[in-house]
């Protein structure tokens, strides 16, 4: 998209995405609001990052406070204003209007003013100027065409001067200012609210005009802290999510086996549902721990319990978390609910987000809006930080305390979530267990089987599901029921050894028979084959001693007759 305008960056995080670029460059900006809504912060902001990290000078004309105020106000935030001062990149001009010494007289005018302050921009070849307040300087004056006609004409000489103005102004009885004549003189007109409702203050900004260009027209949260002024534009999330091929662990191995592939897609958005004590925020763990441990960072934002209570509640089940947070690869931010209001801390999760840039982040417990905010508000809320989340690649794991045993959540978040993991405790035989369900896991075909979730000094572990003649068991009933098991088996296997010994046993026996009668046999034969060869030698000496007799009467074998002499 091209603009008609040149645009002058103001450093303020959020602010310059917001209006594509930032102020009008060489044209006023009226930056109107209540007391103490932050607009004398927000003009010192663009002074200040205007000198220091785009190399224009400004010029700072106070009409209320003094330089030494302002220099130390702005110190508190890590503003170095005098040293800016010192370089001449800042200049601080005071002008001190006292109503009861000024007499308005025929044509009195600005002129002086415009000396003042055009010595003051050619002093250091300013750039930038702001003017705080405006109605200080118009207080004396009570002739409304002068007026008028005066605050037309210093517009004029800002926009003649080419410098890019921030003018604070207070808000009027139905008009953006006092005079309710800035606003329509004004470019750009940036409306800063602060509101309390519930007891719970929020500061709000909107863009009520700015000419020649496009912008955001939504109120905006705002934050001041020891970083300064801060805007996200939450409200315009979109829909632009990545998409990721490769899984993650979840940290528990049982739960990675019950997703096709293992593990959840990077990028999802994992919701854990559960009654207390049911281990949601020990399983969150787990999948940080995971991230950790793959050199990735993590972001744990916690609304119930302290940084120091959830390391010492995780080294109970073998998982240590304070290494990682004295590494940096984990942060831990506890902020009671209660603390901001939603959008402000939608505001601040998102800021600590862009700090940080990790690569899964914690919201332990979402439940913990519902109780002091509208259910619709915690919903856009919650739909807001989803659809950031999703569109920066970052894997997201929210837990949500249930109640009941139930398939939804307070907040209707469980359609826009891409797993779902629903824990419970059951009660059976005057215990309480824990069951795991998968749910949910789009994209991914997950194992249906209801699994005994089991915490132990070794860390979550997942039981094979057992089913017993009444359903799935769990707990002591479980044990009782794989103790009988094993007894019938071990009674089967006792029976099975017994057959078997008793076969192995007349085998035996059947063996020592057949050897017994191979022997008997072998005897038998041994014996006829002695027979035989004794008839055999019988018959040889038979016919040898018949040969001999036959000789020794003078007999021819061969005829039987006597043979001559």
């Amino acid at each position: 998209m091209t603009d008609g305008i040149t645009k002058s960056a103001t450093g303020i995080d959020g602010f310059d995405d917001l209006t594509l670029g930032g102020l009008p460059t060489g044209r006023p900006t009226l930056v109107c609001g209540s007391a103490g809504c932050g607009k004398t912060l927000f003009a010192s902001t663009f002074l200040f990052n205007g000198a220091k990290i785009y190399d224009e000078p400004g010029v700072f004309v106070t009409f209320e406070e003094r330089p030494v105020d302002i220099i130390a106000n702005v110190d508190s935030l890590g503003f170095d204003l005098q040293t800016l001062i010192d370089q001449s990149k800042i200049h601080i001009e005071h002008i001190a209007i006292d109503p009861s010494e000024v007499a308005e007289i025929g044509d009195y005018d600005l002129e002086a003013l415009f000396l003042r302050l055009e010595f003051a921009v050619d002093q250091i070849g300013a750039k930038r100027i702001v003017l705080d307040t405006i109605e200080s300087l118009f207080s004396a004056f009570s002739n409304p065409a002068i007026l008028r006609a005066e605050i037309r004409r210093l517009f004029d000489w800002l926009k003649q001067k080419g410098l890019t103005a921030v003018i604070t102004g207070e808000r009027g009885d139905g008009t953006l200012t006092r005079q309710g004549l800035e606003e329509y003189v004004s470019d750009c007109v940036i409306l800063l609210d602060h509101r309390v409702d519930n007891q719970i203050s929020t500061r709000r900004l909107r863009i009520v005009k700015y000419r020649g260009t496009a912008h955001g027209t939504n109120e905006y949260p705002f934050l001041i802290d020891e970083d300064g002024f801060s805007v996200l534009p939450v409200s315009s999330l979109g829909l632009g999510h990545k998409v990721f091929e490769d899984r993650i662990s979840t940290g528990v191995p049982d739960l990675d086996a019950m997703l096709t592939g293992g593990g959840f897609y990077r990028g999802s958005s994992i919701l854990l549902t559960g009654v207390a004590g049911s281990g949601k925020s020990s399983l969150a763990c787990m999948m940080a721990d995971a991230a950790c441990q793959r050199g990735e960072r993590a972001l744990y934002l916690s609304f119930e319990e302290s940084e120091a209570q959830t390391v010492r509640n995780m080294k109970s089940i073998g998982t240590d978390l304070g290494k990682w947070l004295k590494s940096g690869q984990m942060r831990y931010i506890a902020a009671r609910p209660t603390f901001y209001s939603l959008e402000m801390h939608l505001a601040i999760m998102l800021r600590e987000i862009n700090r940080f840039k990790p690569q899964l982040v914690v919201l332990d417990p979402i439940s913990a809006f519902t109780d002091s905010a509208d259910i619709a508000e915690v919903q856009a809320m919650l739909l807001r930080i989803v659809d950031y989340l999703k569109s920066n690649g970052i894997t997201a794991v929210f837990t949500h305390l249930a109640s009941v045993e139930q398939a939804q959540t307070d907040a209707g978040l469980s359609s826009i979530m891409d797993g779902w993991v629903l824990l419970l405790n059951r009660e059976a035989n005057g215990e309480f267990n824990r069951e795991l369900y998968l749910l949910k896991a789009r994209g991914i075909s997950h194992s249906n089987q209801v699994r005994e979730f089991v915490m132990s000094d070794s860390g979550i572990h997942l039981l094979e599901p057992y089913l017993g003649e009444d359903g799935a068991l769990t707990g002591s009933a479980r044990r009782n029921a794989e103790a009988r098991a094993r007894r019938a088996e071990t009674e089967r296997q006792a029976e099975v050894t017994r057959v078997q010994d008793q076969v192995t046993q007349r085998r035996r026996r059947a063996l020592a028979q057949i050897e017994t009668l191979n022997a008997d046999i072998e005897a038998d034969e041994a014996e006829l084959k002695r027979l035989v060869t004794a008839e055999e030698t019988y018959q040889q000496l038979s016919r040898e001693s018949a040969a001999a007799l036959a000789r020794g009467r003078g007999l021819d074998l061969s005829t039987g007759k006597k043979k001559q002499d």
